[in-house]
C-alpha cells in the first residue's frame, strides 16, 4: 500500500509553527515511503476564515519547502457529497435530526478503540463522546464529519495529527465504521511547548513561519530544528540535510511526550548553517532577506559587508543592528568613550596617512599609537570602535574602518573627540 497523507489547516491566520511541525512530519512520512502529501484547506467554519490565511499556509510551506501533491483542495467545495452521505446515515438510524441539524448517534456504552501510530492502543470510553453534529442546520458539514469522509475519498492512508485530536477520532471512526469504509491509520503527536511547560504561545517569542522568516532564520535550518522536535534518528545526529532527513525519517522514532521549542537551539542551529554557506551564496541570502524586509541599503556595501559577520551573528535579522552603522550615521554614548580621548586624536592624525585606507594599514597604525601610548589593545580600540560603529560590539574594527571609508571614519573619530570636551 502505497503511503498517501494530508494536512489540513483551518484557514483562520498564520500556520502555528506546531501544525508546521505536523505538516513537517506528514511530509517526511510521505517522502520516504515514495508516497504522497496531500494539502486540504478545512475551511467548514466559514465564519473564522480568513481568505489571505489560505495564501500564507501555502506561502509558509512552500518557504520552508514542504511540496504538496496536487492541486490544493477544499472541505467546502464537497459539500454535495457530505449532504448525500449525512442523508445515507440519517436513512440508516445512525443519525437523527436535532433541531434542523443532523446528529450522529454514538454508541452509549464500551469504548471505541485503534492502535495508534505514536501512543499505541488507544481505548475511548464512547460515554464521553457526544452525538456529533454532522450536518448544522444550514446544510454545512463539521470538521468531525467532513474530514474523515475527505479523508476516504482522498484514499488517505495515515492521519498523522496533534494529540488535541484524540477527543475526535472516537467519532470520527464511528461514523467511517456505520458508512462501512476502511479507515486510515492515526496517529496523534504530543504537543509544542515552551520552556515553562505551556503550549508554545506568542508568549514564548515567535510562533509562526512567517514570524521566523521575518527575523532571518534560514528555511533550511527551520526545517532541520522542526524535524527534531519529537523525532531522532539517534541520540547525536543533530544537523541532517533535507534528503538525509527524507532518507532517514520513520514512523517509528516519533516520541509521544511533548516536545520542548528552544529558541537558543534553534539561533545556535541557524547560525552552523548561515557559517556553512559558501561567501558568495551568503552574501546573496542577505542581499535577499534585506529586500524582502524593503531595507534599501547598497547592495555592493552590504555585500561587501557580508564577510565581516558570517561568523559572528547567528540570523539574517541580526545584520541591520550589528552592522547598520555602516548604513546610517551613529550616535555614541559618551560614557562609553570615557578616557579615549587621547586615542581618539592620536587616531584621528595617524589615520590621515594611511596609505592604502585598507584593513591591514590601519591596523598596523593603530597598534602602532596604541603602544605609544602605552595602552593596552581594549583600551585604545574601544573608543574608536564606539566613535565609529556607536557600540561596544561590531564586526572587526579595522575592517570596518576600511568600508566606511577614510573621510567617515575621521569624521566620526573627530565628532566623538568633541563630545568628550
Amino acid at each position: 500500500m502505497s503511503v498517501r497523507v494530508r494536512m489540513a489547516p483551518s484557514p483562520t491566520g498564520l500556520p502555528h509553527i506546531g501544525n508546521v511541525r505536523t505538516a513537517l512530519f506528514n511530509w517526511l512520512f510521505a517522502r520516504h515511503e515514495g508516497g504522497e502529501f496531500l494539502l486540504r484547506i478545512e475551511n467548514t467554519d466559514v465564519g473564522r476564515e480568513v481568505a489571505a490565511a489560505v495564501d500564507q499556509i501555502q506561502e509558509s510551506f512552500r518557504w520552508l519547502g514542504l511540496d504538496w501533491d496536487g492541486a490544493v483542495t477544499f472541505t467546502l467545495d464537497r459539500l454535495e457529497r457530505h449532504q448525500k452521505v449525512a442523508r445515507e446515515l440519517l436513512a440508516a438510524g445512525n443519525a437523527y435530526e436535532d433541531e434542523g441539524a443532523i446528529r450522529f448517534r454514538m454508541p452509549d456504552e464500551g469504548v471505541t478503540a485503534w492502535d495508534d501510530l505514536v501512543r499505541g492502543r488507544i481505548e475511548y470510553p464512547n460515554e464521553k463522546v457526544h452525538d456529533v453534529v454532522l450536518l448544522r442546520s444550514d446544510g454545512r458539514p463539521t470538521y468531525n464529519f467532513a474530514t474523515p469522509i475527505d479523508d476516504v475519498d482522498d484514499r488517505i492512508t495515515h492521519v498523522i495529527r496533534g494529540d488535541d485530536h484524540i477527543p475526535n477520532t472516537p467519532a470520527q471512526l464511528q461514523i467511517l465504521a456505520a458508512l462501512g469504509l476502511d479507515a486510515p491509520v492515526y496517529g496523534h503527536l504530543p504537543q509544542v511547548h515552551g520552556e515553562d511547560g505551556r503550549r508554545l504561545s506568542k508568549r514564548h517569542g515567535a510562533v509562526s513561519v512567517e514570524d521566523f522568516r521575518v527575523q532571518g532564520y534560514l528555511p533550511e535550518a527551520l526545517f532541520n530544528y522542526l524535524a527534531l522536535l519529537g523525532w531522532s534518528y539517534d541520540d547525536r545526529t543533530t544537523i541532517m540535510s533535507r534528503d538525509e532527513l527524507v532518507e532517514r525519517f520513520t514512523v517509528e522514532r516519533l516520541g509521544a511526550s511533548p516536545a520542548v521549542f528552544d529558541y537558543q537551539k534553534l539561533a545556535w542551529m541557524n547560525g552552523v548553517y548561515l557559517r556553512a554557506l559558501s561567501p558568495e551564496e551568503y552574501a546573496d541570502r542577505l542581499v535577499a532577506y534585506l529586500r524582502e524586509r524593503e531595507i534599501d541599503w547598497d547592495e555592493e556595501l552590504v555585500r561587501r559587508a557580508a564577510p565581516l559577520v558570517q561568523d559572528k551573528i547567528a540570523k539574517l535579522g541580526d545584520f541591520p543592528e550589528f552592522a547598520g552603522f555602516l548604513f546610517r550615521d551613529v550616535e555614541p554614548d559618551p560614557a562609553l568613550l570615557d578616557g579615549g580621548g587621547a586615542m581618539l586624536a592620536g587616531a584621528r592624525e595617524v589615520l590621515s596617512g594611511v596609505e592604502p585606507f585598507a584593513a591591514e594599514p590601519i591596523e598596523a597604525a593603530l597598534r602602532g599609537l596604541a603602544e605609544r601610548l602605552e595602552l593596552k589593545p581594549r583600551q585604545a580600540f574601544q573608543p574608536i570602535r564606539v566613535a565609529v560603529t556607536g557600540s561596544k560590539v561590531s564586526p572587526g574594527l579595522f575592517e570596518s574602518l576600511e568600508l566606511l571609508g577614510r573621510d567617515t571614519s575621521l569624521a566620526r573619530i573627530e565628532a566623538a573627540r568633541r563630545a568628550l570636551r
